[in-house]
């Protein structure tokens, strides 16, 4: 019989004693999967999302939510600024490409955006049918709109007040869908598409209150429809109507046009003007030492629980040895060398721990897209369905558990006089 065969059968003699060991190991190696995978989602998400974009301007208050919503979609504006001065920043020489945004509005949980063509270069978007927004209540739609929603080209729908499900409806206007975007694995995916004039003319009816909206910081959804910009590459405004410098904008997405911008052009705006400006790649760091924290935490206590599962496997083999001496005794004289039954007692712990891996990856994966599946917000939603190459250091980690919690136990039968153990037997 095979050294492995022998393993198994003598795993099989204590199974609760066997399956204990493998749920410690697979509950340790699950918490590290579930951290390993969130923690590089979200690393790539926040990458990808705020790929190309050097600062973002907006109303004062805190950079970090002035971040998450201009380019995460997850947060409520910080506010307003006015046209005029979004327009200066935006032909300044050092701005390369300046991305208006409109923000405020929804469909079943779905950000209603409303941009110019910049946006369109800024993603390099790409149409997978239909074409791009083009006049009053034209939207564009991601592909997971899409997908989640059912809805395709020529479709209707009436938007809403806020930026969650639940909002009050639009029902004077309608959008028409005239195009769906390729999977861009961004934020693109998750967003409405439509041009300024389309946000204005929707909320025309609610402009004479705008004024007093706007000074009310928990209503941020109703002012941020006033909204415009310029075309990139230009110094021409977006000018949708009359009176458009009295209009106010949510956000301006920036590219700047020189390194030396990156030192000067956000002084320059947090110094000299009304507005704040915030770095993505400065918040985006804070951001993930804040949540690092909690990563950290987790994974030592996940750590700690595969040394406790180590240890567990270690006095089980142990205890196993003392039950099993006149059995290894006996194969010794049948035949069976030193190193075998060392090798016998090392598959042992490999196999409890390998197999725990496994288990706790498959339930890593199981948990987390779970987890994925009740979160309300799609912009920021985790996916078990992903595989990532570092899962296979948990794979080494658990070989490397087993191997040295079964060393100790291998050296002693490897050690063991036969002939004292049988005269005794």
């Amino acid at each position: 019989m095979s050294p492995l065969k022998i393993s198994c059968k003598s795993l099989a003699s204590n199974p609760m004693t066997s399956l204990l060991n493998i749920l410690l190991i697979a509950f340790g190696t699950g918490i590290l999967t579930i951290l390993l995978l969130a923690s590089n989602q979200i690393s790539n998400k926040l990458e990808s999302n705020s790929k190309d974009i050097d600062l973002v301007v907006g109303a004062k208050g805190s950079p970090l939510q002035l971040i998450l919503s201009s380019i995460f979609y997850v947060d409520f504006p910080t506010g307003n600024v006015p046209l005029k001065d979004a327009n200066a920043l935006a032909s300044h020489p050092m701005v390369k490409r300046a991305v208006p945004l409109a923000l405020g509005d929804s469909y079943n949980g779905f950000r209603i955006v409303g941009t110019d063509t910049s946006f369109i270069n800024l993603y390099s978007l790409q149409l997978e049918s239909g074409k791009f927004w083009n006049g009053n209540f034209s939207v564009t739609i991601g592909s997971e709109v899409a997908r989640a929603l059912n809805i395709k080209v020529g479709d209707t729908f009436h938007g809403a007040h806020g930026l969650t499900s639940g909002g009050d409806t639009h029902a004077e206007h309608a959008y028409v869908v005239a195009g769906v975007l390729k999977k861009q694995q961004n934020v693109s995916d998750n967003l409405i598409l439509t041009d300024i004039p389309s946000i204005w003319n929707m909320h025309g009816s609610e402009e004479a209150h705008s004024d007093e909206a706007h000074h009310d910081e928990g209503d941020h959804d109703h002012t941020a429809h006033e909204m415009t910009g310029r075309r990139p590459g230009t110094q021409r405004e977006l000018v949708a109507g009359e009176h458009a410098d009295d209009k106010e904008i949510t956000s301006l997405l920036i590219q700047y046009h020189s390194p030396m911008a990156v030192v000067m052009f956000p002084r320059l705006v947090n110094q000299s003007t009304n507005m704040q400006a915030a770095s993505p790649a400065l918040e985006t760091a804070r951001l993930f030492s804040l949540i690092g924290v909690g990563v950290d935490t987790l994974q030592w206590f996940a750590i700690l629980i595969m040394l406790i599962a180590a240890i567990s496997v270690f006095v089980s083999l142990f205890n196993s040895l003392k039950e099993r001496k006149y059995d290894i005794a006996v194969m010794r004289v049948m035949g069976a060398s030193r190193y075998r039954i060392f090798l016998i007692v090392i598959l042992e712990g490999v196999i409890l721990s390998l197999l725990g891996a496994i288990i706790g990856i498959a339930i890593g994966h199981i948990v987390l897209h779970l987890i994925g599946s009740f979160q309300e917000t799609s912009q920021a939603r985790l996916s078990g369905m992903i595989f990532i190459y570092k899962e296979a250091y948990i794979m080494l980690a658990g070989l490397i558990i087993g191997i040295i919690a079964s060393i100790l136990p291998a050296i002693q039968a490897y050690r063991q006089d036969i002939a004292a153990i049988l005269s005794r037997g």
